[in-house]
């Protein structure tokens, strides 16, 4: 077992150094394991107490799932979190989420009452949350309306036509507006988005810099920022992080929370 981890380790080090190489990677990952599999059937087997037999056609192969830690993408995994926490602290009597990541509404309606809404509405039903179709460059809201805003991993995206939007190079500009239109005095408005060396990765989504952002609302007040670098997985995020440090990111996440004064 020692041996073939060694061997394994060294040809992920070879097949990584290779153009393409998560393509290459994920197959030779996918075909060493699918050996281990084979053998593990085998195993079971030879120990199977009866209750369930392995039946070629109930075969159902998971082959990049035997890891030593598990795997969690960073930016999705933390900026909900950090949300999270801080709709803990203010306890918003109600929170208007536009488009962020979905299980972020579905998590926080269990203390909070939640409405969300997207441009592709999502049929979820759960007590003390509402789902609703929704234009982020039209909100359905008076100016000044609303207390608890999120707008999580969202705007970034506006614009470019991945998700069936309209081509508009000033699509994020105008969704920004939008959000700082609806947002109420004193207001909540939790920001997320690819932060670090500016630029557009066509149809993909936008990458900001920090000055960017603090531009674009410099008609809010910030209260926080927290950075998930781009080496997240290994330290995490980092709260009131420099500009300095966060310029050098490829591709960060910049969780901003704004109010309005």
């Amino acid at each position: 077992m020692k041996l073939r981890k060694k061997i394994d380790k060294k040809i992920t080090n070879m097949v990584l150094k290779i153009p393409f190489s998560n393509f290459f990677y994920v197959w030779y990952k996918k075909c060493i394991n699918y050996i281990q599999f084979l053998c593990d059937i085998r195993t079971f087997n030879k120990k199977n107490d009866g209750r369930f037999i392995i039946k070629k056609s109930n075969l159902a192969p998971y082959l990049l799932d035997n890891t030593e830690t598990t795997d969690f993408e960073t930016h999705y995994t933390y900026h909900p979190a950090w949300a999270a926490r801080i709709i803990a602290k203010t306890r918003p009597k109600l929170h208007i989420d536009f488009s962020s990541f979905l299980q972020f509404s579905t998590i926080i309606s269990a203390f909070v009452t939640v409405k969300f809404y997207d441009y592709r509405p999502a049929d979820i039903k759960l007590d003390n949350l509402e789902t609703k179709k929704g234009d982020l460059l039209a909100m359905p809201f008076a100016d000044n309306s609303i207390e608890s805003l999120s707008c999580m991993h969202t705007v970034e995206h506006i614009g470019l036509g991945r998700y069936g939007d309209l081509i508009d190079p000033e699509g994020d500009i105008k969704a920004i507006k939008e959000l700082k239109r609806v947002l109420a005095k004193n207001g909540t408005l939790l920001f997320v988005v690819p932060i670090g060396k500016p630029k557009l990765l066509f149809n993909a989504n936008r990458v900001y810099s920090y000055d960017q952002i603090i531009s674009y609302f410099s008609d809010l007040k910030l209260q926080e920022f927290t950075l998930i670098p781009d080496n997240a997985i290994e330290i995490g995020m980092i709260k009131n992080t420099s500009k300095e440090f966060t310029d050098t990111q490829e591709n960060g996440c910049g969780c901003f929370w704004f109010t309005k004064i």
